[in-house]
């Protein structure tokens, strides 16, 4: 008999939270306005600038990772105003839908599921389409686990246009490489139950100087978005609106965390926790969705079989205490992903790759118990 309060929660948002974490968001709530909760969202901003590789304001909203996209395009473009999107999979596709609804000629450059945009595509995408405002790019497509090279696309964005580069990280910032200033990006945003190790409920997004141009010139409409407000606000140390407090006494604690692992670290144990997964999934004999190029450390995305129905396949998993997410839009019922990001080491991945090969044998799939993990801990007794 398994006991249903200890489960692995391995999908790609939201993640586990550490139990330091969970007693700092404890505490007793104070006030929004007092100086505590100013020295707070103060203090988090600038900490969370290493984070994002800025030396700009990180503004805090109190929302999801959506509304953090959604600030990015209200803030910037009007209705009318070309753009263009790279759509690698559902959530390039959600940045083409908000940028559509806020009225944008949208150009869209589709690239297929479970490949990275390369620099010459995107190029080639911007000669066609040269007077863009701004280019929206995700950086870990999480609906197929593909991580896109952002800082050879936003090198390109800057070389073939004047448009800002406006990039989703929210299911990878904070555990993979982010250089804002460096790579010429102008907006980057991500959510806390991602990487950042929160429940969902706080978003992030830092502004360049050449953005903040564009956006206190832009006419568009926004209130509860609007990230002037925000700047202001940071200004005085305070949020224009009611923060969700006992989720900043959470992030807090988080940036202690990454602080005493230090960035460097961080990144490396993402990296290692991708290169287990995918060995214990080839080991199992299992197609990977990504290339190992294309590969994001934070998910990794498995087709189904023949003999592997993926939904049986999550199912059984799920009564074993370990829950995967399936597949989004076209690819329901045909992927499984696996998240490993945030609060995840390598024995945690070691245990889901045990489990899946038990679930695996349990549906009648021939496999050999132990070759998943014997490839994941060749992998780990490496380093």
């Amino acid at each position: 008999m398994l006991f249903k309060d200890k489960f692995r929660l391995h999908t790609p948002g939201p993640t586990p939270i550490p139990p330091s974490v969970q007693h700092a968001m404890n505490r007793p709530m104070i006030g929004h306005r007092s100086s505590t909760c100013s020295a707070i969202i103060q203090e988090s901003s600038k900490r969370l600038q290493p984070i994002f590789g800025t030396k700009q304001d990180v503004l805090i909203i109190t929302g999801s990772g959506t509304s953090a996209l959604e600030s990015a395009v209200s803030n910037t473009v009007q209705a009318g105003d070309e753009v263009s999107v790279v759509v690698t999979g559902a959530f390039g596709d959600r940045f083409a839908k908000l940028t559509e609804r806020f009225g944008c000629h949208v150009h869209r450059l589709d690239i297929p599921w479970g490949e990275r945009c390369t620099p010459e595509e995107l190029k080639s995408h911007l000669r066609q389409h040269p007077d863009v405002k701004a280019i929206f790019m995700t950086y870990c497509e999480t609906s197929t686990g593909v991580l896109n090279p952002i800082e050879e696309l936003a090198r390109v964005a800057r070389e073939e246009t004047d448009a800002l580069t406006i990039v989703d990280g929210v299911s990878c910032i904070g555990a993979v490489p982010m250089e804002m200033d460096a790579w010429g990006i102008d907006i980057a945003v991500t959510g806390s139950q991602k990487a950042l190790m929160l429940p969902a409920g706080l978003a992030f997004v830092a502004v360049s100087e050449r953005a903040w141009q564009v956006i206190e010139n832009n006419a568009t409409p926004r209130f509860y978005l609007d990230l002037s407000a925000y700047r202001k606000s940071l200004g005085k140390q305070t949020t224009p609106y009611t923060p969700a407090v006992s989720l900043l006494f959470g992030l807090e604690e988080v940036l202690n965390l990454i602080e005493a692992q230090g960035m460097d670290n961080v990144i490396a144990r993402h990296r290692l926790m991708m290169e287990m997964t995918r060995a214990g999934i080839r080991a199992l004999g299992l197609p990977l969705v990504a290339t190992d190029e294309a590969a994001s450390p934070t998910v990794t995305s498995v087709y189904g079989t023949n003999d592997v129905h993926v939904e049986d396949l999550r199912q059984t998993l799920s009564a074993m205490n370990v829950t995967v997410a399936g597949g989004q839009q076209h690819l329901k019922g045909q992927i499984f992903r696996i998240g490993h990001m945030g609060y995840c080491e390598p024995g945690d991945i070691l245990a889901v790759i045990a489990t899946l090969e038990v679930a695996l044998k349990t549906l009648n799939v021939p496999v050999s118990l132990g070759r998943g993990v014997q490839a994941a801990e060749e992998v780990w007794a490496r380093v």
